[in-house]
C-alpha cells in the first residue's frame, strides 16, 4: 500500500519559466526509496513536495494530484502533513530552533502535545538512534557540522513518523555516524515505514534500498547503480615549506580541543583531514585560517592569501551574482583574470548571474568555492568541500585542486570523503582525541555512479 502517490504532478517555482518536477507519476511504498541525480535537478523539490512545503511554503504552481497519507497535499496544511512526515533538510544549521540538543529533539514532541513526562525517553531513544546520545545537555552552537546533522535526524525520528524523508543525511558524518543512520533508516523501514533518502554517496543505504529513483531535470526515473573505480597518480613530495603548527593548543574555550599539535604542510601538497564529528578538524583549519587564536604554541604561514571554505557556504554569499562573489575575492587579492575561469571550471557559467541563495545546496557549495578559491591562493583550508555535490561536481573540484596544486598552492581539506581523500591527497592526517597523527592514505575505493534504467518509473 502506497504512503504517498504523485500522479502526473507538475511544479513551478513562483518566477520560475520552467517547472522544477514534470509530469511524475510515483507511489512511495513502506521499505527504503534512495534519491539520486544531479545538483538542481529535482531532488530537494521532489522531497519537499513529501512534507508539504512545496507548494504550501514556497508558492508557485502545480498541476497534477498528490496523497500524503490518505491526505490530500494541496487542501492540507503542512502542520498537519508534519505528524505523519518527518523531514531532515540539507542544511541542518538552518533547522533548529533551541538552543540545547535535547529541547530541539523535543520541539516536535511539544508541537504534537505529547505528555511531558513521556518526552525524556523517547528524545533519549531518538539521539541514540542516530548515535547523538553523548551530546545531550550540549548546546548546539557547540556543536560541529557532523553532530548537528545527527540531531537533526533524531529530532526527526523521535516523532516515529509514517514517512521519513532525509535530504543528504550523511554528508557530513563520519563512518560511524553515517552507519547509525544507515541502521536507523534499515530499522524504519523494516518496521513499515516509508524512508525517503536522497543522497549522493549511495554506498551506506544501497544494499538495503528497495527502490534507487534518479531525478534529473524535474523528471523522475529508476535508475541503476554502477561502481566506477578510481586512480591516484604518483606525485613527488614539495619540498618548499608553506605552513607550519608548533606546539600548537586551540580550542574555542579555555580548554583546548586539541594539543600538543606539530604538523607542517608544503607548496603543492595536498593534506586531508580525517576523524570522527567532533574531532577538531574544523578547529585545526580555523586555526590555521588565523580565525581562531591558539592557547598556546605558533602558526606559521608563508607569504600570500589564505582561502577558507567554511563547512556553511552560504556564510560567504552575500553579493547579488555568483560573477560578482568571485570578482569580488579576485578584486581584493589584486589579481587580474577574470571570474570566467574558475566559473566555467566548477560548472558555474550558467548560473553567473544568478542570486547566490537562490541555487539548489551543490551549486551554492560550488559557488562558495570559486569565491574563495579563484586566483592563486598561497594556502587554501576546504572544511567538507564535497557537502551537497553530484558526481559532476565532485569531479570539478578534484580538478581544481589538481589546478591549484599545480600552482603551488598548499591545500588542507577536513573530509569524511575517502573516495576524495585517496583520489587528491599526498598525506592523511588523523584528528581524533586532541591529538593528530599522520595516518596511512588508503587506495582508491571506488565511487558509485547512477545511470537511468527506466524514462518513467511507473506508478
Amino acid at each position: 500500500m502506497a504512503l504517498a502517490s504523485l500522479e502526473c504532478l507538475s511544479y513551478w517555482y513562483p518566477l520560475g519559466q520552467a517547472p522544477a518536477l514534470t509530469g511524475v507519476d510515483l507511489a512511495i511504498e513502506p521499505g527504503l526509496t534512495l534519491v539520486a541525480g544531479p545538483s538542481g535537478g529535482g531532488k530537494s523539490t521532489l522531497l519537499r513536495v513529501l512534507n508539504g512545503l512545496v507548494p504550501h511554503f514556497h508558492g508557485g504552481r502545480i498541476a497534477g494530484a498528490a496523497a500524503i497519507c490518505g491526505l490530500d497535499l494541496v487542501r492540507t496544511p503542512t502542520r498537519r502533513l508534519a505528524r505523519h512526515v518527518g523531514f531532515v533538510f540539507q542544511d541542518p544549521e538552518r533547522q533548529s530552533v533551541y538552543g540545547l540538543v535535547e529541547r530541539e529533539v523535543a520541539f516536535g514532541l511539544e508541537n504534537s502535545a505529547v505528555s511531558p513526562a513521556a518526552m525524556p525517553d523517547r528524545v533519549d531513544r531518538a539521539l541514540a538512534r542516530a548515535g547523538a546520545l553523548h551530546l545531550r545537555g550540549r548546546r548546539l552552537a557547540t556543536l560541529s557540522g557532523g553532530e548537528r546533522q545527527r540531531v537533526a535526524v533524531a529530532a526527526a525520528l523521535v516523532l516515529e513518523p509514517e514517512i521519513l524523508v532525509l535530504d543528504e543525511p550523511t554528508s557530513q558524518l563520519d563512518p560511524a555516524g553515517t552507519e547509525l543512520v544507515a541502521g536507523a533508516c534499515r530499522r524504519l523501514a523494516e518496521a513499515g515505514s516509508a524512508v525517503v533518502v536522497a543522497e549522493h554517496r549511495l554506498q551506506p543505504l544501497l544494499s538495503s534500498a528497495a527502490r534507487l529513483l534518479l531525478v534529473d531535470e524535474g523528471r523522475v526515473g529508476t535508475g541503476v547503480a554502477r561502481l566506477v573505480g578510481l586512480r591516484r597518480p604518483a606525485r613527488d613530495r614539495p619540498t618548499l615549506p608553506a605552513w607550519q603548527l608548533r606546539g600548537i593548543a586551540v580550542g574555542p574555550g579555555p580548554e583546548p580541543v586539541l594539543d600538543a599539535v606539530d604538523v607542517a604542510g608544503g607548496a603543492g601538497e595536498v593534506v586531508v583531514l580525517m576523524g570522527p564529528n567532533g574531532g577538531g578538524k574544523t578547529t585545526l583549519l580555523r586555526c590555521l585560517a588565523g580565525l581562531l587564536r591558539p592557547l598556546a604554541g605558533r602558526v606559521e604561514r608563508g607569504p600570500g592569501r589564505v582561502a577558507y571554505l567554511p563547512q556553511d557556504p552560504a556564510a560567504l554569499l552575500h553579493r547579488p551574482t555568483v560573477r560578482e562573489e568571485v570578482e569580488l575575492t579576485l578584486r581584493r587579492a589584486g589579481e587580474g583574470e577574470g571570474a570566467g575561469a574558475v566559473l566555467a571550471q566548477l560548472g558555474l557559467a550558467e548560473f553567473a548571474e544568478r542570486y547566490p541563495r537562490d541555487l539548489s545546496s551543490g551549486q551554492r557549495q560550488r559557488a562558495a568555492l570559486a569565491a574563495v578559491l579563484a586566483g592563486s591562493p598561497a594556502i587554501a583550508l576546504l572544511d567538507e568541500p564535497t557537502r551537497g555535490m553530484d558526481g559532476a561536481a565532485r569531479r570539478a573540484l578534484v580538478g581544481l585542486v589538481e589546478a591549484l596544486r599545480g600552482r603551488g598552492t598548499a591545500v588542507v581539506i577536513a573530509t569524511h570523503d575517502a573516495e576524495l581523500a585517496a583520489e587528491i591527497g599526498d598525506r592523511v592526517l588523523a584528528v581524533e582525541g586532541g591529538r593528530v597523527v599522520e595516518a596511512e592514505l588508503a587506495p582508491p575505493p571506488g565511487a558509485v555512479t547512477v545511470e537511468p534504467m527506466l524514462a518513467q518509473v511507473p506508478a
